[in-house]
């Protein structure tokens, strides 16, 4: 058995954790701990406070007696707000904090966008533009090619995690670019695991969304190789898990 730690913000799109570890289909165990969101606000000084050292620690002693082997940060905005060195010293300082490897969701997107072979990118955001605009940084920090970005300028994750199957794929259509070699959807609060089969068939082409690559990130960290169609390109380029 392989256990996954995921730090979650909140309560908004956490049902695509349960539903993963069930595609996955092998002897992998999804943990989540739920952290403190303080304000509900896609605003930076408000979301660099939700990732703080402190709000993270807190969630950690859950998760290392769950005997969790990797934990990831599983908040995109709360990592790339403080910046390519920022987001690094946030992940060594989780690291440190839960004794095994760790990331961020932020870092998990440049991993899983190099997995698909992808450089050239286009971004769907649920956030206003000034967060939005941070998150094209960051990946131009990673060394890719953001040619696109829309913002859809919701406030709050509590709205995001309303967001119906049209409403995304809505999203997904909206930032797609002719030269992009996959469209990237930044938000944990964004439910999305139901919608990726349907999302790379009406794009033709991978689409990263912030849960599923937050997963990818943690199998990565743990040396696993899963092979499971229904989470998208990302997880078909694994070899099948022999259990």
């Amino acid at each position: 058995m392989t256990a996954l730690g995921f730090l979650y913000p909140g309560h908004s799109g956490e049902d695509d954790y349960p539903r993963m570890e069930q595609l996955l289909g092998s002897d992998i165990r999804v943990d989540l701990v739920h952290t403190d969101i303080g304000e509900d606000a896609h605003r930076v000084d408000a979301l660099r406070e939700m990732g703080s050292p402190q709000r993270l620690a807190a969630g950690m002693a859950e998760l290392r007696s769950a005997g969790a082997e990797a934990v990831v940060w599983a908040c995109t905005s709360g990592s790339f707000v403080h910046g390519w060195e920022g987001a690094q010293d946030q992940v060594r300082d989780l690291a440190t904090t839960a004794g095994v490897p760790a990331s961020s969701t932020s870092f998990a997107f440049a991993h899983a966008a190099a997995e698909v072979g992808a450089r050239r990118v286009a971004v769907g955001a649920t956030y206003p533009d000034e967060v939005a605009r941070l998150f094209e940084e960051f990946l131009g920090a990673a060394g890719l090619d953001v040619v696109a970005v829309v913002s859809s300028g919701v406030v709050t994750a509590a709205e995001v995690g309303t967001w119906t199957e049209s409403e995304v794929l809505a999203l997904a259509r909206a930032a797609d670019h002719p030269s992009a070699e996959a469209v990237l959807l930044p938000d944990t609060a964004l439910h999305t695991v139901a919608h990726l089969p349907l999302l790379e068939k009406e794009l033709g082409k991978p689409v990263l969304t912030a849960n599923q690559v937050t997963v990818w990130e943690a199998l990565r960290l743990t040396d696993r190789r899963v092979n499971a169609p229904e989470l998208g390109t990302l997880f078909r380029r694994e070899p099948v898990v022999q259990t």
